[in-house]
């Protein structure tokens, strides 16, 4: 699949899993999506690792602020119902790896 179909599925299965968390009792806004390697660097690049290999700004990965009954969520355990949504969607959470707010589609071997 090329990136610019897997871009297209991302922004289809984030649409759904949006969907799912409002059904389920959570508001949700964004936190990092988009990083412009005009800011970030190019991927690749040696900035520092995490920097350098971000599906972010491959546009395959978002981090969500978390929110139920008005309180914001920050621990990863409490994004375990939509990460366990995403991974059934195809998705990789970042809860499996202590990112509990990061949802993105793997490619070239990145999460």
């Amino acid at each position: 699949m090329s990136l610019g179909q897997k871009q297209r599925q991302f922004t289809r299965l984030i649409g759904l899993l949006i969907e799912y968390a409002y059904q389920q009792g959570y508001e949700l806004t964004f936190g990092d999506a988009y990083r412009d390697p005009r800011v970030h660097g190019q991927v690749g690049e040696k900035k520092s690792y995490s920097s350098a290999v971000s599906l972010h700004k491959e546009r395959l990965a978002v981090d969500f602020n978390l929110f139920k009954d008005g309180q914001y969520l920050t621990r990863s355990e409490d994004y375990a119902p939509l990460g366990e949504y995403w991974e059934s969607l195809g998705g990789t959470w970042g809860g499996r790896f202590n990112d509990g707010n990061h949802f993105s589609l793997e490619h070239g071997g990145r999460k």
